[in-house]
Formats: C-alpha cells, structure tokens, sequence
C-alpha cells in the first residue's frame, strides 16, 4: 500500500495542488474553505502524499498552538485513492512531527470520528485539560484553529456538526 505513494514536506509550488484537491471537501463544508495566501503562509506545515507520477494525492498539516498542544489540520485525500491507506500513513507521519517537535497532545476538528477515533484520538468534553493560564493566554491569538480548541462561540457557524478530539502523545 504505503509503496505506492510517498510522504514528503509540502513546497510552494504545491500550493495550488493542495488548494485544488481540498476544494472539493471545502465545498462540503467537510473542511474550512481557506484562502490561497493561508495555504502559502501555512506551506511548511503540511506534508503532502504523492503517487509515482507526481500527483498530489493527499495532505495534512501540523499546526502547533503551545508548547504541548498541536492541530491537525486539513487533511484530506483524493477520492480515487480513499481505503489505500493514504490518511492512515500522513497522520501517522503528522503525529511523529509532533513527537519530533516535543508535542504530547494533537487535536483536531472533524466529522471522521471513526478514523481519529481508530488512530488514538478521543472526543473532548471540555476544557479542563488546560491550564487557566494557558487558556488565557491562547485567547489572545487570532487564529481560528485556536478558536476551534477553546470551542469560543465566534467559531460556532463553521464548525457546526464537527466533532473536537484529542491524542496525547
């Protein structure tokens, strides 16, 4: 399975690959809609999956949020290759950059309860998890990913039916 494609850091000239294969999930409204200049300002974060003749086939990104805490974001897998493992072996590829970087949790938002769940990932009842001082200061940051985590109100219209789950690494 994992022969026939591999995974690799994203580069700029990857950007409208990634930005054409997550349209059609944006159009869904299965993952937030972003601006190509996010995607740009985002680059180093993702890691892409590619088949043997060079075509973007999947991608997923770590974003960090503290110092123990990061987002999976945006992953996402073509169609013609869903049930090949693609996801299975970039989120696992995803979770070991967080190893890598000191992470001991990664979240995300998604309506894949089932795949996060298989890969590790509970669902978040509340808050609790962190410390107040930590949440104070993540309240500052204008980032919707943060926003998604503290479940604030301003974020309730785009991730409606979403579910918020966790790993601890």
């Amino acid at each position: 399975m994992a022969s026939e494609f591999t995974i690799r850091p994203a580069r700029t000239s990857d950007v409208a690959s990634i930005k054409e294969l997550v349209a059609p999930f944006a159009e869904h409204r299965v993952l937030m809609a972003k601006e190509t200049v996010a995607y740009f300002e985002g680059v180093q974060e993702f890691r892409l999956a590619v088949d043997p003749a060079g075509r973007v086939i999947g991608c997923g990104a770590l974003h960090v949020m503290w110092e123990d805490l990061a987002e999976v974001r945006t992953l996402a897998v073509a169609p013609d290759w869903l049930g090949r493992g693609v996801g299975h072996v970039l989120l696992e590829n995803l979770l070991q950059v967080a190893e890598a970087l000191g992470v001991s949790r990664v979240f995300c938002l998604t309506f894949e309860v089932d795949f996060f769940s298989n890969h590790g990932f509970t669902v978040m009842e509340n808050q609790s998890a962190i410390d107040p001082e930590v949440y104070s200061e993540l309240l500052r940051s204008h980032d919707e990913g943060v926003a998604e985590f503290l479940d604030l109100a301003r974020v309730k219209p785009n991730t409606l039916g979403n579910t918020r789950m966790i790993r601890s690494l």
